[in-house]
């Protein structure tokens, strides 16, 4: 409810259910104790022979090291297609498949209604890379005939409650892409760890790093969170503890490094490429994510903070991708896979929530405050998220995600 719908490891939201972290090991040995080491991580502190790099330098090191990530997921024994939502990452990734030599290069977007005055799909950017790479290129339409009864299939196949509005977008695409390939490279990760998202920015010159971050990632504080939730819920700000602690640890010096090293090991983690390994392994279809190379993250996270953050965010990546994509890609306005509808809740939409919330199991469960469901249900427009979500959809994904698993 806080920290945009992650529960970190070990936590999870069942009682006596742990999950283990990220690049770790459990060992049990035959007394049942339990031993967890960490075989990895991240520091974001340049190599002293990489201090005095420049920008150039910089760029041909990402662009090297992610046509290699590129090349190491083409290894399979059968078409390896691309989830190209037309933004720079996914773009980014057809263009070295291309340059790389890769044949019949299969290309699979998405896109849905317009809603609350936002556009439902990028197929201009698609169909723009599609062009000039001359990939076969598959669009999907979808409509809310088409999602309203895919809702509880997708919310279904989520290993926990995932919140992103694209959920239902790579559930639907996975469900047509597993009809002509089983394995697909996705741009995943990029924003992490090369710092897309708007938040960062606003760290460079921020007095107070912990509170910077909190004030523009948190969905709630701590005060509308304690109103929100029945008060056999409300205990301590959590949420806010967590993540001093990551903040506080040696590794990162800067608010920015701070904020990209929580997103990358953690949040990035629990969220999208969660995200993207339930929907699309929902259908049996592989996802490998290049981004994500263990080497080509180490290399981002010791680029100097400033020329990530630099022009809105990503500025060496956008800077190495220039000779690969168009400008008109790199140029763009920062998109995401908008699924408008989950955002701006209106008619056949909210009469599906408040079928949720209406329901037997979510009466008896009382994980809300009734008056507070009723001020958000009242006008769900009005009540969004720092990070451009539904306040309503969160709590429904959690309380509808609860009834189907029968908890």
């Amino acid at each position: 409810m806080t920290f945009h719908s992650v529960v970190p490891a070990p936590h999870t939201i069942l009682n006596g259910v742990k999950k283990l972290p990220p690049a770790s090991t459990l060992m049990i040995d035959a007394n049942g104790q339990m031993k967890i080491d960490a075989y990895w991580g991240l520091h974001f502190i340049s190599d002293e022979s990489e201090q005095e790099l420049g920008l150039d330098e910089w760029k041909d090191r990402i662009r090297w090291a992610l046509r290699a990530a590129v090349r190491r997921r083409l290894a399979a024994d059968v078409p390896v297609g691309v989830l190209l939502s037309g933004g720079l990452d996914s773009s980014l990734v057809v263009g070295l498949l291309a340059e790389l030599g890769q044949q019949d290069i299969r290309t699979f977007s998405i896109g849905f209604e317009d809603a609350g005055g936002e556009a439902g799909n990028e197929f201009a950017y698609s169909d723009m890379v599609s062009d000039k790479f001359g990939t076969t290129h598959h669009k999907i339409a979808a409509d809310a005939a088409h999602v309203l009864p895919t809702l509880t299939k997708c919310i279904h196949a989520m290993s926990e409650p995932m919140v992103s509005h694209d959920c239902i977008g790579f559930y639907m695409l996975s469900e047509n892409v597993a009809q002509h390939v089983k394995v697909v490279q996705s741009g995943q990760g990029a924003d992490e760890i090369f710092g897309g998202y708007h938040w960062y920015p606003t760290l460079m010159d921020s007095p107070d790093s912990l509170l910077g971050y909190v004030g523009a990632f948190f969905d709630r504080s701590f005060t509308e969170y304690a109103a929100a939730v029945d008060p056999g819920f409300v205990d301590k700000d959590h949420s806010l503890e967590f993540v001093k602690r990551h903040f506080t640890a040696p590794g990162a010096r800067s608010a920015v490094d701070k904020a990209l090293r929580i997103d990358t090991t953690v949040m990035l983690v629990d969220d999208p490429v969660k995200r993207v390994d339930n929907m699309t392994m929902a259908w049996g279809l592989e996802a490998r994510v290049p981004f994500l190379d263990h080497e080509l993250v180490e290399l981002a996270a010791r680029v100097p903070a400033e020329y990530k953050i630099k022009s809105g965010g990503k500025h060496v990546l956008k800077e190495a991708a220039r000779s690969v994509v168009p400008s008109e890609v790199i140029d763009r306005p920062k998109g995401y896979f908008p699924v408008p509808a989950l955002k701006f809740l209106q008619g056949e939409y909210l009469d599906w929530v408040k079928e949720v919330f209406n329901s037997p199991e979510s009466r008896q469960r009382r994980l809300f405050n009734p008056k507070y469901v009723a001020q958000i249900m009242a006008d769900p427009d009005k009540h969004i998220t720092r990070l451009k979500g539904s306040k309503l959809w969160q709590m429904t994904v959690l309380e509808h995600w609860l009834n189907v698993h029968g908890l």
